[in-house]
């Protein structure tokens, strides 16, 4: 994807997005992507799986034989095209929407899938939102506090509901994102709730790790979602993902296939770790 241009009639202005009305459409799944049954008879709740990087964790673990929860905000048409993809697939999908946000919300969705699955074996804490700003003067209190709660208090929220009913060789795993390690002067808000998700896959790990409960988490750089043309415009949107090493944003095709190997036995012996996806910026960590 060498350029990337929104038409005006597609401008998105609130977030999430809606991933329909995208201009290129992000890629969720290769072509050639072949599942091998690494993830049959498993059940996987994705928060902000409708579209972007959860959508592609999602197609991902149903190729893999796995049954979804996809819990997303108000974008229905996404969230009715992706339960159409996860049943290609040949598996169930269960659709929740809601704000994660509220507490009770995140409580309602893990039991409603416990109660349409019987189980879950894969939880993703994925949803975000950020609010680009030049100076951190310009950070309204209304947009911190929304921040914070959705990216890291939500985090807390659904682990905390789903423990309960997660068994030996279960896991989690978080979004995080190559700005917590390197910042970011235009979210700074948005950085230091990614800061703290990496602090807490590795304080989670540690919890959860004489349970065999495995936590680990997905640091992806520049990549092409429904969270970019609703946050981003003009230049800014033009360049994006233009300044790393490989010289280009990604696309949640090339994000997908970590989520599948830490939810997978092939990462059986790593706990509270970070796989970078990040275009070559090299970063600590």
């Amino acid at each position: 994807m060498e350029n990337i241009k929104v038409k005006e009639s597609e401008a998105q202005t609130r977030q999430p997005g809606d991933q329909f009305k995208m201009n290129p459409e992000p890629l969720t799944i290769r072509k050639n992507y072949r599942g091998s049954n690494k993830l049959t008879g498993k059940v996987a709740f994705v928060t902000g799986g409708d579209s972007g990087i959860g959508k592609s964790a999602a197609i991902h673990f149903a190729r893999e034989g796995a049954n979804v929860a996809i819990v997303y905000l108000n974008e229905d048409k996404d969230a009715e095209a992706t339960e159409n993809e996860i049943k290609a697939e040949g598996v169930k999908c269960l659709l929740l929407k809601g704000d994660i946000k509220d507490e009770e919300f995140c409580k309602r969705a893990i039991n409603k899938t416990i109660a349409h699955f019987g189980k879950l074996n894969i939880l993703v804490n994925n949803a975000a939102m950020q609010f680009p700003t030049e100076a951190i003067e310009n950070i309204t209190s209304e947009n911190l506090h929304k921040t914070f709660v959705t990216n890291i208090y939500a985090y807390f929220y659904i682990a905390k509901a789903a423990i309960s009913h997660l068994q030996k060789g279960d896991t989690i795993i978080n979004t995080t994102s190559v700005t917590a390690y390197r910042g970011s002067e235009h979210l700074i808000d948005y950085a230091s709730t990614k800061g703290a998700i990496v602090s807490f896959t590795r304080s989670l790990s540690k919890s959860l790790a004489p349970k065999n409960i495995r936590v680990n988490a997905v640091a992806p750089g520049p990549i092409w979602t429904p969270l970019i043309p609703a946050t981003f415009s003009g230049d800014d949107l033009e360049n994006f993902g233009k300044d790393v090493p490989l010289g280009r944003p990604g696309q949640p095709s090339e994000v997908g296939p970590a989520y599948v190997f830490l939810a997978s036995e092939d990462s059986s012996y790593m706990t509270g770790q970070v796989i970078h996806i990040n275009g070559g910026e090299i970063i600590g960590g």
